[in-house]
């Protein structure tokens, strides 16, 4: 694919890469996350192949991207930050706190969520984080949509001052489409830093951060204004009516080819957040009952119900549609009570379900098996491990059953920590690099100074973000230092290589371990096999 075709085919999330890049942007910073990923991988690739000043980098979490992004804009320059729905936990206190601080050049966070949990903790809904935060948020429902609003998405951030949010969903993010972009790609262009005038606006002392909260809430017209420009009512005198946004637009949309009847149904098309609560009253008068199809939490119909003076609406709340999991046409076929196709013959051959697993010749088999022989040697029958967030989460699985807790990034070693000062001997947290670094190192500083808790750190070290697609770590090779300066000893730092032929010295070494009385650091270092095949350490890291 060439950077000057119009014309081209991408997943959702490339077309968000693609606007950022066509609308001038200077930066993007993100941490890998499915279904995000691919934002931040598509613009590296451009990035790369147009070599004109423009920067994309990963960072240790979602909060230090936000906050590097923010920085960009502060300079007068355009910036995107890129997560998936948890990670804008992490940067919840930039997020919430720009709003109020505002923006230079524009400044576009690109959130993709997770309904039906495919590769997350929860199902998050960000719409709420950007009603909570009185910010824009724009949802689009096709890859066009995820380009066109991706672009003007800047502009309406330059033009209120604030951060703008493009919300997706995993099934937008990993569709593909063909998006045509606008004919000419902007350059970077600085407005330079705040003016005087406004050069205090971003220290959040309490008597600016008064005055700013004040304005950001005085925005909220404008912000209607700018929103109402993307939803649509059409009103056709039909008692029936359906409100639908992002992927639940696609979907009916899709009905509506096959059952032109439903063309007649009164619609409420939202695609742009603040919305109107005018113009919910208006639609809810027009309706009879009021079908509302959205993904993922009851936001809309929760609005709806509250306004609905006693009407029907069908949704989530009422069962209508599954409180959990994503949408489908099937699923709204079914709440709808339209015909569904016949039903698969017996004779149709039912592809049976592939649950991953670690991968073959990985290290974390050998750390794992180690770890599990050692402590069945001391009399640990029935371990408790608390793990974390990559590749060796799959230790739950058979026939490891090595990993009890998976909360959130980072939790493993505060886990750990508090389960070993409770008094569970040996106390034990799996964590990978990457995810050390993203947020297990301010913890790691309590473990050091807990002298006598029996809490063991493993730390799985293949040097690279392995789970989301062997992206490059922030850093190598410094575990033992970053532990001595925290103030481990040598005797409570540990380096061990998971290999086959290693696994009865392994063994052995962790008994002796796990026995201590003390906080220990154990890294089982050894390279990814895939990132090996793919050569990938010498690309990142042998320049």
């Amino acid at each position: 694919m060439k950077i000057s075709e119009r014309e081209i085919m991408v997943l959702g999330d490339e077309a968000v890469s693609w606007g950022a890049i066509d609308s001038g942007m200077k930066s993007v910073y993100a941490y890998p996350g499915t279904p995000s990923t691919e934002i931040f991988e598509g613009i590296e690739h451009i990035v790369s192949s147009l070599d004109d000043g423009r920067i994309a980098k990963w960072t240790a979490n979602e909060k230090v991207a936000y906050e590097m992004a923010l920085g960009t804009s502060y300079t007068g320059h355009r910036a995107l930050v890129c997560m998936k729905h948890v990670g804008l936990n992490v940067a919840m206190d930039a997020f919430m706190n720009s709003a109020l601080t505002g923006i230079r050049g524009g400044f576009v966070v690109a959130v993709a969520d997770d309904p039906s949990m495919h590769s997350s903790q929860n199902e998050q809904d960000s719409r709420y984080l950007a009603d909570f935060a009185h910010l824009p948020c724009l949802e689009p429902s096709t890859p066009q949509e995820a380009y066109d609003y991706t672009c003007q998405a800047f502009e309406i951030s330059e033009i209120l001052g604030v951060p703008v949010m493009v919300r997706l969903v995993t099934r937008l993010s990993h569709s593909r489409g063909v998006i045509t972009r606008k004919e000419n790609m902007n350059l970077p262009e600085c407005l330079g830093i705040p003016p005087e005038d406004t050069k205090n606006d971003w220290v959040l002392i309490p008597s600016i951060a008064k005055r700013r909260y004040r304005q950001l809430r005085e925005k909220l017209p404008k912000m209607l204004t700018v929103s109402a420009q993307y939803n649509k009512t059409s009103i056709s005198g039909h008692r029936l009516g359906v409100v639908t946004c992002g992927m639940g637009r696609a979907y009916f949309n899709q009905l509506c080819r096959e059952y032109p009847a439903l063309k007649e149904y009164n619609r409420l098309d939202v695609c742009s957040y603040p919305l109107s609560l005018t113009d919910i009253r208006k639609f809810i008068k027009s309706c009879e009952e009021i079908y509302v199809f959205e993904e993922n939490y009851p936001y809309l119909e929760d609005k709806i119900r509250d306004m609905g003076q006693g009407k029907r609406v069908y949704g989530r709340r009422d069962k209508s549609l599954p409180m959990d999991g994503e949408l489908n046409p099937i699923i709204l076929k079914k709440c709808m009570e339209l015909p569904l196709a016949e039903s698969k013959k017996e004779s149709e051959v039912v592809v049976p379900a592939r649950p991953p697993r670690l991968c073959d010749g990985c290290g974390h088999r050998d750390a794992f098996n180690s770890m599990k022989d050692a402590l069945k040697n001391i009399g640990v029958d029935e371990p408790r491990i608390f793990g974390d967030i990559g590749c060796y989460t799959l230790g739950v699985m058979p026939p490891f059953d090595m990993i009890n807790t998976c909360v959130e990034m980072g939790a493993s070693v505060g886990m750990t920590l508090g389960a070993a000062e409770a008094g569970l001997e040996p106390s034990i947290g799996v964590i990978g690099d990457s995810t050390f670094f993203h947020s297990g190192l301010p913890t790691l500083i309590s473990m050091a100074k807990s002298k006598t808790a029996n809490a063991n750190l493993v730390i799985v070290d293949n040097k690279i973000t392995g789970m989301t697609g062997q992206q490059p770590t922030v850093a190598i090779d410094i575990f033992e230092d970053i532990a001595r300066s925290f103030g481990f000893s040598e005797e409570q730092i540990h380096v061990l290589k998971p290999l086959p032929q290693k696994h009865e010295e392994n063994v052995k070494y962790l008994e002796n371990v796990f026995s201590q009385k003390r906080p220990d650091i154990i890294i089982f270092r050894r390279e990814c096999v895939q990132a090996l095949r793919k050569k990938l350490y010498q690309k990142y890291y042998q320049k």
